[in-house]
Parts: C-alpha cells; sequence; structure tokens
C-alpha cells in the first residue's frame, strides 16, 4: 500500500488555512496546519512532509524565508509559494529561492489540485531513481561493472568518454549481456543523473498501445481515453529515456521519434499543441539495424540519428575472465538475499560453470547462480545443485580449452614481437597490434609481460 502524501499548509489567516486544509483532506492527502513560518519550522524538523503549501505574507517569517529555512534542513524539500501579492517579480524571486511553484491568491482549488499532483509525480520518478543509483552505485556504475577483460575495459572507457556529453547513444548487443545497466550507468555519469531515467522496452508493448506510452494522449483520443495522460518522452523531460528493443519500433512511431530526436518536440496523441521535451535518448538493441534498413522495416534517417555513438557489448563467452569474479560476486549477492551462507563451490562445479558458454549471457549465469543458491542444503554448492544442461558441453571441453590456450599463446608471440619493433613503447606497439594502449596494458599484466621491453 502506498504512503500518504504529507501537505503541511502555513498559513496566518485561519479561514484561508482552514479552506486548504480540508480541500486536500477531502482529496485524500495527510495534512498538518502551521500558524506561521517558526511553527512550520519546528513542525518540519520533527516530521517529514512531501510537500510544504505556504503563504508569502505572515508577520514571523516571510514564505520565502521560510523556504530558505526549510532548504537548509532539506535541500530537496518541495515548497509552494503562495501570496495575494501576486507580480511577476514575486513569482520569479520565489522560483529562483528554490521553490517547486507559485500560486496566486484568491486559489483556484482546482489548480492547486494539479500542481501538487505534478510535484507528486515528480517526486515519484525522483524516488526511483534515487533507487536506481543507489543500486548502481552499488553494482552497476562504470567502475563497480564487473569487466576486467580487455573487451569489457574498452566498451567500459568509451562509457566513461561518452558519459558527460549529450550524445545519442546506440548499445549494441546480445540479449542478457547488460544493455540495459550500461545505459543506466551512462545517465548516472551523465550532468543528467539528477534527472529522470525512464525506460521503455519497445517490443514488450502492444503497437496499439506503443504510441500513446511514448508520446501521452488528450482526453477523448481513443476509447478508454477518460483524461489526459503524459507519455514517457514528458516524464523523461530534462533527463534520459532508454528506449530498449528499438529494432522492433513500428515505422509509423520511427517518423515521429525521428522528429523527436531532430526538433525536440512532438504531439500527444489526439492532441494538438507542439510539447517542447528536454531529453537524451539512449537506444539498445540486439537485432541486426543494418539489415533491417537494408528490408525497408527501419528507416535509415532514424538509423543515423541513433547511431552517434554505438557501444557493442561482448557476449559472455567472449570475455571468460570475467567469469570466476561475476560467479563470486553472484554468489555474495543471493546468499545474503537469501539469509544463507555459502561458502563457495566444489571444484566440479566451478569447472562446470566456467566451461559453459552461457547462450543466455551474464543474465543466465545470474539466475544459475541464484538457483544453486536457492536450491542447495549446503554451505558449498556442488554440481548436482546446478542444472543439466550445463553436462551437455562436457565433451565438448577439451576443444575450447585447447582452443583458448592457442589463442592465448598467439598474443603472447604477437605482443612481443610489436613491443619489439617498438623499441619497448607501449604506446606504438598497440598502434601496430591495433588495439588501445589501455587494453595492451591489461593484456600485458594478464600474460605476466609487464617487465618486457
Amino acid at each position: 500500500m502506498a504512503e500518504p502524501f504529507r501537505i503541511l499548509v502555513v498559513d496566518d489567516e485561519p479561514a484561508q488555512r482552514e479552506l486548504v486544509s480540508g480541500f486536500l483532506r477531502k482529496r485524500g492527502f495527510e495534512v498538518d496546519e502551521a500558524a506561521g513560518g517558526q511553527a512550520a519550522l519546528a513542525r518540519f524538523t520533527q516530521e517529514p512532509f512531501d510537500l510544504v503549501l505556504t503563504d508569502q505574507r505572515m508577520p514571523d517569517l516571510s514564505g520565502l524565508d521560510l523556504l530558505q529555512r526549510l532548504r537548509a534542513v532539506t535541500p530537496e524539500a518541495a515548497v509552494i509559494v503562495m501570496t495575494a501579492y501576486g507580480t511577476i517579480e514575486t513569482a520569479v524571486g520565489a522560483i529562483k529561492a528554490g521553490a517547486t511553484d507559485y500560486l496566486s491568491k484568491p486559489i483556484n482549488l482546482d489548480e492547486l489540485l494539479h500542481r501538487i499532483e505534478r510535484v507528486r509525480e515528480r517526486q515519484r520518478l525522483l524516488g526511483e531513481n534515487r533507487e536506481l543509483r543507489a543500486a548502481l552505485e552499488e553494482r552497476h556504475r562504470v567502475e563497480g561493472i564487473i569487466g576486467d577483460s580487455g573487451r569489457m575495459q574498452e566498451v567500459l572507457s568509451l562509457v566513461r568518454r561518452v558519459a558527460p556529453s549529450d550524445a545519442t547513444v546506440l548499445i549494441r548487443g546480445e540479449s542478457g549481456t547488460g544493455k540495459e545497466l550500461i545505459a543506466r550507468a551512462i545517465h548516472h555519469a551523465s550532468p543528467r543523473a539528477g534527472g529522470p531515467l525512464v525506460a521503455v522496452n519497445c517490443a514488450a508493448l502492444p503497437e496499439g498501445l506503443l504510441e500513446s506510452e511514448l508520446f501521452g494522449h488528450e482526453k477523448g483520443a481513443f476509447t478508454g481515453a477518460a483524461a489526459s495522460r503524459k507519455g514517457r518522452f514528458e516524464l523523461a523531460d530534462g533527463g534520459s529515456i532508454f528506449l530498449d528493443e528499438i529494432g522492433d519500433l513500428p515505422l509509423h512511431l520511427q517518423v515521429k521519434l525521428l522528429r523527436v530526436l531532430q526538433e525536440r518536440q512532438f504531439e500527444r496523441v489526439g492532441g494538438t499543441r507542439t510539447i517542447p521535451v528536454d531529453v537524451r535518448v539512449l537506444a539498445a538493441t540486439h537485432r541486426n539495424l543494418e539489415a533491417l534498413v537494408r528490408e525497408g522495416r527501419f528507416r535509415d534517417d532514424l538509423y543515423y540519428r541513433i547511431n552517434v555513438v554505438t557501444l557493442l557489448l561482448p557476449p559472455l563467452r567472449e570475455r571468460r575472465e570475467d567469469l570466476s569474479p561475476l560467479i563470486e560476486h553472484f554468489l555474495t549477492r543471493f546468499a545474503g538475499k537469501n539469509g544463507k551462507t555459502i561458502r563457495g563451490l566444489t571444484r566440479e562445479a566451478r569447472d562446470a560453470l566456467l566451461r559453459y558458454d552461457y547462450p543466455g549471457n551474464v543474465r543466465e549465469l545470474e539466475n544459475l547462480i541464484e538457483r544453486a543458491v536457492v536450491l542447495t542444503r549446503d554451505e558449498v554448492i556442488g554440481k548436482s545443485d546446478l542444472p543439466l544442461t550445463l553436462d551437455e558441453q562436457t565433451a565438448e571441453s577439451d576443444a575450447p580449452a585447447g582452443l583458448v590456450a592457442a589463442v592465448e599463446g598467439l598474443e603472447r608471440r604477437m605482443m612481443r614481437d610489436a613491443l619489439s619493433r617498438a623499441g619497448g613503447v607501449q604506446t606504438r606497439a598497440a598502434e601496430l597490434l591495433g588495439i588501445s594502449e589501455r587494453v595492451l596494458r591489461y593484456k600485458l599484466r594478464k600474460y605476466g609481460l609487464a617487465g618486457d621491453r
């Protein structure tokens, strides 16, 4: 059950205070009252409030003075200032001082309700994104994404470089490789981190609802549209929108999306009013967009618009160096989540996990470890705690191992040769190999060649 939205109404005029408070209580809000600024400040420091609705002219503290005191206590405090002496200068002063909104007296109660709902919606989005940021800082931030392999280090290096910009980013990779985690990392490392991050899965929504979900609709736009509704682009204003599986977007919506990217504006379904929007687009797909363009199923102009910067996430089978740290991470996470003591894996279980190819990528590994933690009766996970599908590759395990060894041997020889030709200068050696200097340094450490010159 949702927590009640708590409002503190501050006004030195009892009749006005009771009118507003009574109206809001009838609308389901939890309302407290204060007869002045000092009393309001005392209440605010003792109890949590979602919104403070304050008069501007009061004998002890003005509304703007109260606003500044409240902000000193809670920088994110939501405050709407009301005044009977409404001027442009007063409104500008209130907003500059940090007020969430501004209303002139006599108060239009319907307009007041509209403003409060707008505050509540924004706080809901900010709350969700605070939770996402907390999760990101725990395990999904760029520095915390588990990826020590050279391939992932190249991806994360590009994430760090593109995040501070406002460029559209296309994240490509197989299902389960962590495309949404990378999108979150980009958003939370960007100047838009304080704004919302709104995610839409273009393949999960029915085509008939997708346009309304993205762009909103006006009352009466279609059967069942009993009220106007904001779409995901409007809700993402000032932040970022993540369009997952963009390759599944229908052609007629591709045209509308292209307009948003080009002109930063759109109309709701059934509407004529043009709505400006300030939003960064992050898109992802596991599909071959170039093939879709050739087949006429994806617009080439949209393709070039979203393909400003491309991040290609490697499948887990191509970043096997990350398997062991990922396994340990998921063991710790799910043991804590399920209140279990897990000391590790048997050698057989670990070997089976390290040999498996993971067609479902990191998501599949995560699910495998969670299942094993939940089902095991011991403190050490054995092979019997893992699904039988892992055994299907046992007969083939020798060949992949031999191939990996051969590839690693080839890499060692090529790096030694490049360093020799470059006179020991790593920057030049990296250029000769066609890789970044960061990846070269990583591989030199991995193969114990860091001391070679």
